[in-house]
């Protein structure tokens, strides 16, 4: 029997106290002794409904507790004794702290049950529990998604239907093999086009046009054109599909894609149409800063990749840290660059001739790059150079954690929160198998039908509360012991 400090409840042990105002609880296994002057501190709580309905009758006990043994007084409740400790706390101390281990989300179960407003809960635990709520949240959205794709609604109309299927096939490389087949055949389409896009820049495989200039080779510019009609084809059919247009055109990744076909049509445009409007000089100036934006299409392969994705991810929040990593640098550029131009005008040969120029050097410099086309030659500079690129390893080094703290805690939830989804859908499919059964065993005439019930239920009775929302059906409640 573990108890609480004497100091908080003494007074209980007066002569003047009567035992009537003490009750005995035992937590699943874990008996204690509470005073009841100190449960009355909260009078709507479960305990303190006990403390003044002790003298009642059974009927009442039997709807605040489990079971109830008279001739010891001692109330039994089968519920968790980790999370009751926890619990205990506000009665003497005015707030709960949650233990580290404790599911956030059970414990909050426990509050409600022993009837403790929220509001005791600690701040720092409440940020966990909103975590947790976060977590879940995004666990009952995949969980819709891969039911909805399992059990489309047959109210929708065919056109619908049929915009969900190119959907999935685009969008949704896991949802089946041709869905799979396409995402890889995108993803060799981007790698072939990079690769085009950077042999089309060798002079021996450049070809010369009838004016002299030198231009792609044909087989590569085919080669690039058949890569933009696949991107193209791509693009305007998953717009085409999407169900929310505005959204899909602002995402970031689609507008990268928007971006990667762009230059060919409008070179295509300059090319034919351009001539007639400006001299040809200028067309072609257009051409190649368009075509640079080529490069865009590398971006695409963080569309199959998650590795990118959760890079991505972690740069995003890592952005006070990089904001950090730039000041830093930036005020030692500026410093370390003034004082080279200083210490280097004593040389008649200094290649520092202004602080602008010096610039380039403190930042070849405190990156460790050093290419050598400026460098100090007094003593003075060279020690300043030393304490520069010190400097610089130093700042480089200070943001890594946090960014790689916020690439692994990214790709670690990403991973748990597919396990958590799998494992969601395995229990509805266990609990629509049962009910199945159930069901076919008691209409044996209607499999389907069951099958279908089964189903529905599986939905309503998930373990995560999201999912089944305002229309959820209340679990049946626990049945009593019987009372002694």
């Amino acid at each position: 029997m573990w108890t609480l400090p004497r100091t908080r409840f003494a007074h209980c042990n007066d002569s003047s106290s009567s035992d009537e105002k003490e009750i005995a609880v035992n937590i699943g296994g874990v008996r204690l002794v509470l005073c009841g002057d100190i449960l009355n501190r909260y009078p709507d709580s479960r305990l303190a409904e006990l403390v003044n309905c002790s003298t009642r009758s059974f009927d009442i006990i039997s709807s605040l507790c489990d079971d109830y043994d008279p001739g010891k007084r001692e109330f039994y409740f089968d519920r968790d004794p980790d999370s009751f400790k926890c619990i205990v706390e506000v009665y003497y101390f005015g707030e709960i702290h949650m233990k580290r281990g404790i599911c956030p989300i059970c414990f909050i179960k426990e509050m409600e049950f022993w009837k403790i407003d929220l509001s005791y809960l600690d701040e720092c635990c409440k940020s966990n529990l909103s975590e947790k709520e976060e977590e879940l949240a995004e666990i009952a959205d995949k969980v819709k998604l891969i039911l909805d794709d399992l059990y489309p609604d047959p109210a929708v109309s065919r056109n619908e239907r049929w915009q969900k299927f190119v959907w999935k096939l685009m969008e949704k490389p896991d949802s089946s093999l041709p869905a799979r087949v396409i995402a890889v055949v995108s993803f060799l389409f981007i790698l072939v086009s990079s690769v085009v896009m950077c042999l089309g820049t060798i002079p021996d495989l450049q070809v010369e046009d009838s004016e002299g200039n030198r231009i792609e080779h044909p087989t590569l510019d085919a080669i690039e054109t058949a890569c933009i009609g696949w991107f193209t084809v791509e693009y305007v059919l998953r717009l085409a599909s999407s169900p929310n247009k505005l959204r899909f055109a602002l995402s970031f990744m689609n507008m990268i894609d928007f971006l990667a076909i762009l230059p060919f049509y409008v070179v295509l445009v300059l090319t034919y149409l351009g001539t007639a409007m400006m001299e040809l000089a200028n067309v072609q100036q257009a051409v190649q800063a368009l075509r640079i934006m080529r490069i865009a299409r590398i971006f695409k392969l963080a569309r199959h990749s998650s590795g990118l994705q959760t890079l991505t991810y972690a740069l995003k929040r890592s952005f006070k840290e990089l904001g950090l990593l730039l000041m830093y640098m930036g005020v030692g550029i500026f410093v370390f660059s003034a004082l080279g131009y200083t210490m280097e005008q004593s040389h008649p040969e200094t290649l520092f001739r202004s602080i602008p120029q010096s610039f380039w050097w403190a930042i070849i410099t405190m990156t460790t790059v050093g290419y050598g086309d400026i460098y100090p030659k007094t003593t003075l500079g060279r020690c300043n150079a030393a304490i520069s690129f010190l400097c610089g390893v130093i700042a480089i080094a200070l943001p890594i954690h946090p960014i790689i703290n916020n690439f692994v805690i990214y790709y670690n939830k990403q991973k748990v929160l597919e396990t958590a989804a799998k494992h969601e859908l395995e229990l509805m499919e266990l609990r629509a198998l049962e009910l199945a059964v159930k069901s076919a065993s008691r209409r044996s005439d209607a499999p389907g039908c069951a099958w279908e019930g089964a189903l529905r239920a599986s939905r309503s009775e998930t373990f995560i509360p999201l999912l089944y929302g305002a229309h959820r059906t209340e679990k049946e409640p626990v049945k009593k012991k019987s009372l002694t």
